[in-house]
């Protein structure tokens, strides 16, 4: 194959639709299109940014904002995916680790090595089990595990990942050493096993920037948030504008619904009803808790909870993360309920009998659906995490196929986009070109990677842009390499810090409304920022950044009011949050 085509070099208020009314005539401007994604969680973001590599035409439209949905409700890593072995899932396994692999190098500034801590308290529980699932006896509930069925899964594990994995192998610590290395561990511990996997620390910006990649890629794509699909008209797919309530019409030669959770909703609107997902939904907690934080050690527990269900924690900018529950759910929309505060606050005991952990410390909670295939008489625990494909052909009253991007995972999301790519250009006659294992995502590209270089990389730019090393240094943590398009766009005005948030300043918020498609006063607080998930967003914060994005934006006055209302609104109802 061909190497990628580079990327075009463009300003702001070209790549991006500056206004709604830009959206909206980009749309009536191109009412044929080849493909159109459905859905802008993970999968939709990978799929765009596949078929820009290969030249082909392409409208991505999402109904509220980008990663907002299932694809921001999880555990925030990126892994092989350890348990689905029990289930036979070899090839799940296998290419979930390779692209691991391949994200720790295409995404260095958001996806970083994680080590991971199994406490183990029985040699030989959930032999049974594992056995049973192994030759297909799998309708129970996961059992706990001993220290046999873990050292094999993880022997298995080490292997699937190929000598050519970058990350540390299996070691196992006894009784002994377990409670001497972590104290506050409970001493009814057998052993512990210590193997790597990897985090995403802000998976919404590394959705974001697939999409701002795919744009750059090609003139012939575009993503558009808060535009939903409403149905069909005379061979068009109807949609509507959710901030201007305006309604369009695009006439596409295929459709990919890569709804997640919605996909049912959106197939019926399509007039082509389906029964594909059976979620299941999962809730984490963020807690401000010094002690357990410490008590990790920045690595991860991950532990099979009294029920069967696997948990975990681990720290998250002095943070801890927790989580998480998976119970059945029939709508693709969920909430974190008290029962599951309690279930998983109880669920810490477990490892850290001694450390006390309360509601009163949780300074932001969320919850989704998983869109996991629907299927009769599994535990949640058994239903398979591999993605298909399932595909509808034309009819009579919807003249095009539709694709629906079923399941998958974020750890395996370029996978499954460079599969459905492949069977979209089928599907077109057209042939494919280009390859995208190697291709680097936003920040990641042109990364220096070693500590020198880095030093090197923020001392060139500060000469460049005269912003000081120490708020470069801050850039890059938070951007990766696209910390010289913020820092530009810094050294142009006159900055200072937020006066309520002083890590984030006036100027940096501007560039963020300009460059990353942000429509409401939300979408910065919860996912091009961590503001909401530190549990930073107060109304101080809120009603200063609205006031910054009111007027980048050319909010009214009243619009202004009404985002922060909103905002602080859903920050406490859908979040947990004392606003």
């Amino acid at each position: 194959m061909d190497n990628p085509p580079a990327s075009r070099s463009v300003t702001s208020q070209e790549n991006f639709a500056s206004s709604n009314l830009e959206r909206l005539a980009w749309i009536e401007s191109h009412p044929e299109v080849s493909v159109l994604i459905i859905g802008g969680g993970i999968n939709g973001a990978g799929l765009l940014r596949e078929l820009a590599l290969q030249g082909v035409d392409a409208l991505l439209v999402e109904k509220s904002d980008f990663c907002s949905g299932a694809s921001a409700a999880g555990s925030r890593l990126i892994h092989g995916g350890l348990r689905y072995l029990e289930n036979r899932e070899f090839r799940l396994v296998r290419e979930a680790l390779r692209e691991r692999n391949l994200l720790l190098s295409n995404a260095p500034h958001y996806v970083r090595p994680l080590p991971v801590v199994m406490p183990l308290f029985d040699r030989f529980s959930g032999l049974w089990s594992a056995a049973a699932s192994f030759v297909g006896f799998a309708a129970a509930q996961p059992s706990q595990r001993g220290t046999f069925v873990v050292k094999t899964g993880l022997m298995l594990y080490d292997w699937l990942a190929g000598r050519s994995s970058p990350l540390p192998r299996r070691r196992f610590l006894s009784r002994r050493q377990a409670l001497a290395t972590y104290p506050h561990l409970n001493p009814c511990v057998r052993a512990t096993a210590r193997f790597y996997d990897a985090q995403v620390s802000h998976p919404e910006r590394l959705c974001l920037e697939l999409l701002l990649d795919a744009e750059s890629l090609s003139p012939k794509v575009r993503a558009f948030n808060y535009t939903r699909v409403e149905g069909l008209a005379d061979g068009c797919v109807l949609l509507r504008d959710e901030l201007s309530g305006r309604r369009l019409a695009v006439r596409p030669r295929l459709v990919v619904n890569a709804a997640g959770p919605w996909i049912d909703q959106v197939n019926a609107r399509l007039n082509r009803p389906t029964r594909l997902i059976g979620g299941t939904k999962g809730s984490h907690l963020v807690l401000a808790n010094p002690e357990l934080a410490a008590a990790t050690r920045g690595e991860m527990f991950f532990f099979t909870n009294r029920d069967g269900r696997i948990c975990l924690f681990y720290s998250l900018d002095g943070k801890v993360l927790l989580g998480t529950t998976d119970i059945p759910v029939e709508e693709p929309e969920a909430e974190c309920t008290p029962e599951e505060v309690v279930y998983l606050l109880d669920a810490v005991r477990v490892v850290f009998p001694s450390i006390s952990v309360s509601a009163s410390e949780i300074v932001f909670r969320f919850c989704g659906v998983r869109p996991l295939p629907f299927t009769e008489g599994l535990a949640p625990g058994r239903i398979s995490r591999d993605h298909r494909l399932p595909f509808i052909s034309p009819s009579q009253t919807s003249p095009f196929p539709i694709f629906s991007m079923v399941g998958g995972k974020w750890t395996t999301f370029r996978a499954f986009a460079e599969q459905t790519a492949t069977r979209i250009l089928t599907e077109l006659g057209r042939p494919c070109r280009h390859n995208s294992r190697g291709l680097a995502i936003g920040g990641g590209k042109q990364y220096p990677a070693t500590p020198m270089e880095q030093k090197a990389w923020l001392a060139a730019l500060s000469e460049r842009t005269g912003v000081a090393r120490d708020r470069l240094s801050e850039l890059f943590e938070r951007y990766g390499t696209r910390a010289a398009e913020a820092a530009n766009y810094i050294a142009g005005g006159v900055d200072r810090p937020l006066d309520s948030s002083p890590r984030y300043s006036l100027r940096e918020i501007e560039f963020l409304c300009l460059a990353e498609k942000v429509q409401t006063l939300e979408d910065l607080i919860l996912r091009r920022t961590l503001l909401g998930l530190h549990g930073e967003a107060s109304l101080t914060v809120i009603s200063e950044v609205a006031a910054i994005a009111g007027r980048v934006l050319g909010w009214p006055a009243g619009r202004i009011e009404d985002e922060i209302t909103r905002t602080a609104g859903r920050l406490r109802a859908l979040h947990g949050c004392a606003v």
